[in-house]
């Protein structure tokens, strides 16, 4: 008896430790609504249809499309993400339309904002303003709000984004990291301290995939493009991990491989060499069986 109760104590103490390896992070997957060219219906019939959670999206204006918009989310039972900016002549008019449209995006109830922020030639303080004003409002309606990597934003570049999260302990990010494969022509092995700062600081991913000469690959499917695929899966596998890791209960994803023009074209007939549907469909299927436990 004293034998099996000793193998019974080895086996508990063999076994994992279920406080961390058991999580509830949940994978929340959205689409772009970036080149829809059919109604809100049937195009969140579709985005339902493929397997998404969601659609992200800017907010139209209030009237007719706004509601044909949020009849749709609620008719295919798709959750919202919302992105806002600013814009203006002058910085104070930049900030007072940014501060505008973040509350407006906030009333709406979205899952998240993803806030293109700032300026590339903005000062740190100005665009530190714009960051604070932001998290203000999160604190005060509880919704999330994200600052994407984005080329023409505070964000634009690696090792410019490092310093504001060095200084801005609230700062997390929607990581595009495609815009900084292309700003920087590399895969920012040189730049790891950089990236791994921002890695622990996302909240939100956007899944294009960039390489150094540009911010989207034509097709992520095609084999030329395995290695830098392979590199994007990476980054954001270290996310997953670092969300599960902390405990956190949700991490969204957007699928945004964009339309002809931003995806590449050929010449004369400006016909797109893939299809960005089929791209982001193979976008969720692939990130949905990589995550899937």
């Amino acid at each position: 008896m004293k034998y099996i109760y000793s193998i019974m104590l080895f086996i508990l103490w063999a076994l994992p430790n279920q406080a961390q390896v058991n999580n509830n992070l949940k994978i929340k997957f959205y689409c772009t609504n970036w080149g829809m060219s059919e109604s809100w219906d049937s195009y969140c019939a579709r985005v339902s249809q493929a397997g998404f959670d969601g659609l992200e999206t800017w907010l139209p204006a209030a009237g007719e499309e706004r509601t044909a918009m949020f009849n749709a989310l609620k008719k295919h039972n798709l959750s919202l993400g919302l992105l806002s900016g600013g814009g203006g002549a002058n910085f104070d008019q930049y900030l007072a339309s940014f501060i505008k449209n973040v509350e407006d995006a906030a009333q709406q109830k979205p899952d998240y904002i993803n806030c293109h922020t700032g300026k590339e030639y903005y000062t740190f303080e100005q665009n530190k303003a714009l960051i604070d004003a932001a998290e203000a409002i999160s604190k005060k309606t509880g919704i999330p709000v994200r600052h994407e990597t984005h080329r023409g934003r505070f964000s634009f570049a690696a090792h410019i984004t490092k310093k504001y999260l060095e200084e801005i302990p609230h700062l997390r990010l929607t990581l595009d990291i495609s815009h900084w494969c292309n700003v920087h022509e590399s895969m920012l092995s040189d730049q790891k301290e950089a990236v791994q700062l921002a890695l622990l600081k996302t909240g939100h991913i956007h899944a294009r995939i960039g390489h150094p000469q540009g911010p989207q690959v034509n097709d992520p499917a095609a084999p030329e493009w395995k290695s830098i695929l392979d590199q994007h899966l990476a980054w954001w596998d270290e996310i997953v991990r670092i969300h599960k890791e902390s405990k956190a209960k949700v991490l969204t994803i957007t699928t945004e491989f964009g339309p002809a023009g931003y995806l590449p074209t050929l010449p004369y007939t400006q016909q797109p060499v893939a299809d960005q549907w089929s791209i982001n469909v193979f976008m969720l299927n692939l990130l949905k069986t990589r995550y899937k436990s």
